[in-house]
C-alpha cells in the first residue's frame, strides 16, 4: 500500500509535471471507484491544475475555480493495490469499463497527450476517488489524526497516554496518526527497538523518545529518497530502503538474526526478535494452527 512517503512523492511529481496544464478530458473506467456524483468528473474539462497535496495517505489534485464555480479537488485513496501512473501520451480512445486495471484517466493539454492514470491491480477493487470542493468533505480525511511528519514529542504523549492498544495498531490507525501503514510501522518499530505488541500507554519516557525519533527519522529518510523519483520507480525505491518489512527469513541488517513474521487473514508484519522482543518470537496464530 502506498504510504506517506510515496503519496508525498506522487504529489511532488504532479506539482512538477501537471500544474498550469488544462484538463482536456477525464475518462472514468470504473464507476465503483468514484464515490461522489455531484459534480460529475466531466466538469473538470477546461479546468487548470493548480497543485497537488497529501492528507495522510490521501492524494489531492487541485483545480482552479471558474466563473462563479468554486475550485475543485480530485481526491484519491490508492488503497492496497492502487497507483498513479504518469503518461506523456495516452490512448485517445475512451477505455472500456471494467477492463484491466485502469480506474480513471486524466488527459492534460489535449486528448491523447500527457496526463495521469489511476490504476488498481488485483480483483479486490478498493481504490476510491472523490471530486469535492473541499478535501475535508471526504469522510476519510475528516477523520484523520495528526500527520505523522508533524507529530511532536508532546503530541506523541497525548496519543499514547491512556491507549491500551498494541503499538502496531496505534501507528497504523489513521484516526490516531495519519500516513503510516503496515510497511513503515514495521520499520519505525524496528528502528526504535520496540515490540509491535508493546502496550502504547505503558511505554516509559526513554522508549517514547526512541519511538518519536524513529518515526521522524524513518519517514523523513523515505520522503527524501522518494521525492524526485519518477512515479514508475517509487515502488522499487520503497522496497530497497526496507530493513525488516517483507524480508521474512532474511538476516536483520542490524544484528543478523532472522527476520520473523506474524500473519493474519489479509496481512502480515515483520520484526527482528533480537532487536525488538528480547529474542522471543511473537505468537503467530496462523502458523500455530498449521503445526498442530
Amino acid at each position: 500500500m502506498p504510504e506517506l512517503p510515496e503519496v508525498e512523492a506522487l504529489a511532488h511529481h504532479l506539482r512538477e509535471h501537471a500544474v498550469y496544464r488544462p484538463v482536456a478530458r477525464v475518462d472514468l473506467a470504473s464507476m465503483s471507484a468514484l464515490k461522489t456524483f455531484d459534480p460529475p468528473v466531466s466538469v473538470l474539462a477546461g479546468r487548470v491544475v493548480t497543485g497537488a497535496s497529501r492528507f495522510g495517505k490521501f492524494l489531492s489534485v487541485d483545480f482552479a475555480d471558474r466563473a462563479d464555480e468554486p475550485a475543485l479537488h480530485l481526491v484519491t485513496h490508492l488503497s492496497r493495490a492502487g497507483w498513479l501512473r504518469w503518461h506523456e501520451q495516452a490512448s485517445a480512445t475512451p477505455p472500456r469499463p471494467g477492463r484491466g486495471p485502469l480506474q480513471l484517466r486524466v488527459h492534460l493539454d489535449e486528448v491523447g497527450g500527457p496526463g495521469f492514470d489511476l490504476t488498481e491491480a488485483g480483483t479486490q477493487k478498493r481504490l476510491a476517488v472523490y471530486l469535492v470542493t473541499d478535501p475535508a468533505e471526504v469522510p476519510g480525511i475528516a477523520r484523520l489524526g495528526p500527520d505523522a511528519l508533524e507529530l511532536s514529542r508532546a503530541g506523541l504523549d497525548e496519543l499514547l497516554d491512556g491507549d491500551s492498544r498494541r503499538l502496531k495498531t496505534v501507528l497504523t490507525d489513521q484516526t490516531t496518526v495519519a500516513g503510516i501503514g503496515n510497511a513503515y510501522s514495521d520499520e519505525i518499530l524496528h528502528t526504535a527497538q520496540l515490540s509491535p505488541y508493546a502496550t502504547a500507554s505503558r511505554l516509559d519516557e526513554a522508549r517514547r523518545d526512541a519511538l518519536s525519533e524513529a518515526l521522524h527519522a524513518v519517514l523523513t529518510d523515505a520522503v527524501d529518497r522518494s521525492v524526485g523519483q519518477a512515479a514508475a520507480t517509487l515502488k522499487g525505491e520503497k522496497r530497497s530502503g526496507l530493513r525488516v518489512h517483507a524480508r521474512t527469513g532474511l538476516p536483520c541488517p542490524v544484528c543478523g538474526d532472522t527476520v520473523r513474521e506474524v500473519s493474519f487473514a489479509e496481512r502480515s508484519f515483520q520484526y527482528c526478535p533480537t532487536c525488538q522482543t528480547g529474542g522471543k518470537p511473537l505468537a503467530d496464530r496462523r502458523l500455530s494452527r498449521l503445526v498442530r
